[in-house]
């Protein structure tokens, strides 16, 4: 039986950390789709999409409805899930990488599966990595023993499918991707059914172009994204069923997520406005988490959180200390996942580009930048309507973001505001040009 033991964590925190003999250790597997929107989902009240096996894995756990992607597009929020760290920090703030670009990760940052493969768990990744389109800056120099997967979006050329570091196929068959996903996590599951493990899984989609196979094709009630996001449920369905199979799952911590909210297509649920937005649409993404021996049943949470958390929380329940030379800015929801507990933040910072949009504190939600039309406006310059603190939301009363209380509750967004310049010098945050007069 694991024995309890207290490590103090380079965030200055004393957390209690479960330290697990060598068969007993927990695996760890996290799935990231792309570009789903929080409102594709059963459990988020999907009425044209049908997603059972997400449903049952969320009655089977915890389900979060206040959580945040790092930012509001595809590389930069996946930088901050593997790094716990703002991905301002990153360099990952400019554009998404792309075959013409320069933009990777730092191989001075540490990444889950670099964390963990440290402490002798064996690490994959199946899918998008997105955080450098060469060679040089692909997975396998950020800790994971394999990859089988594409180095960018699916829109991008040229679009070629990985095994490490050998082309694989060139063009892409792009209908059965998820299946040979699903199929190569299938395989790595069996093969370290006796060792720990980490298994990162970043779905290709629903980021377009779409495609199914035959099976799925017209089977949903929503379009060709529809049936995209089913086989996406299937492919869940396939790997809870293979660890209930070797007898694994109680052992076991499973995460859903998404990088960002939806493009062009899928729903942001009640939520404002879509991908590319500091908006709760743009930002505020799906995470359900599965752990039978763990995580009680059928839970449901409402406090803020955020993708910079999961790494923090993964090396939490492994056992393994952070880093002091590339210290998180997420904490660990150990206490949210077992307990119940609140938000282990204050204040979380909602980024556009390498700009602080947006600050989060409790039902609290300050805005002071978003886009309109071909501009960005800032809610807090001077000549701003709104100066001299942008506009404030109550998340709880008003989750569309549809009418600021700045008036009503003159205090709380001073506070918050008072942050937000916190933030920025903290992070060497940009400020955002005077750009519009008088909105």
């Amino acid at each position: 039986m694991p024995i309890i033991k207290f490590l103090f964590f380079s965030l200055g925190l004393l957390c209690p950390t479960f330290v697990w003999a060598q068969n007993e250790r927990p695996n760890f597997i996290l799935i990231m789709a792309d570009d789903l929107g929080i409102g594709d989902l059963g459990v988020y009240g999907s009425r044209l999409i049908n997603t059972p096996n997400l449903d049952r894995m969320a009655a089977e756990g915890i389900v979060f409805d206040s959580f945040y992607a790092s930012a509001n597009v595809c590389t930069a929020s996946r930088g901050g899930l593997l790094t716990g760290r703002y991905p301002i920090r990153l360099g990952l703030v400019d554009d998404v990488a792309r075959p013409t670009n320069d933009i990777h990760l730092a191989e001075t940052e540490i990444t889950i599966a670099e964390a963990l493969k440290g402490e002798g768990y064996n690490t994959a990744i199946f899918g998008k990595w997105h955080l450098g389109s060469r060679v040089e800056w692909y997975p396998l120099n950020h800790g994971f023993d394999e990859f089988y997967g594409a180095l960018h979006s699916n829109d991008m050329a040229p679009f070629q499918l990985y095994r490490d570091d050998q082309i694989i196929e060139d063009p892409v068959d792009q209908t059965t991707l998820t299946q040979r996903y699903t199929s190569e996590a299938l395989r790595f599951i069996e093969q370290n059914k006796d060792n720990p493990f980490f298994l990162y899984i970043p779905h290709s989609f629903p980021h377009v172009p779409l495609f199914v196979t035959e099976e799925f094709e017209g089977q949903s009630s929503a379009g060709l994204y529809g049936d995209v996001v089913e086989t996406i449920d299937w492919s869940m369905g396939q790997i809870l069923e293979k660890l209930n199979e070797l007898g694994i799952g109680e052992n076991t911590m499973v995460i859903f997520t998404s990088d960002n909210g939806p493009w062009f297509e899928g729903s942001s649920g009640q939520f404002r406005n879509r991908k590319g937005t500091s908006w709760e649409g743009g930002l505020r993404v799906p995470f359900i988490a599965r752990w039978p021996s763990t995580i009680p049943r059928n839970q449901r949470n409402s406090h803020a959180a955020m993708n910079i958390d999961v790494l923090p929380t993964i090396l939490d329940f492994a056992g393994v200390s952070l880093s002091s030379e590339t210290p998180p800015d997420g904490r660990s929801l150990r206490g949210v996942l077992t307990n119940g507990e609140g938000s282990p933040h204050d204040y979380l910072y909602l980024f556009n580009n390498d700009r602080i949009a947006a600050v989060r504190s409790g039902k609290w939600k300050l805005v002071v930048e978003t886009f309109y039309r071909t501009g960005v406006p800032s809610f807090d310059n001077p000549n701003s309507y709104y100066a001299p603190n942008g506009l404030l939301f109550d998340l709880e009363k008003d989750p569309s973001e549809t009418y600021s209380f700045t008036r009503e509750y003159p205090g709380v967004a001073e506070e918050l505001h008072s942050q937000l310049i916190k933030g920025q010098k903290a992070l060497d945050s940009k400020v955002l040009p005077n750009m519009f007069n008088r909105l």
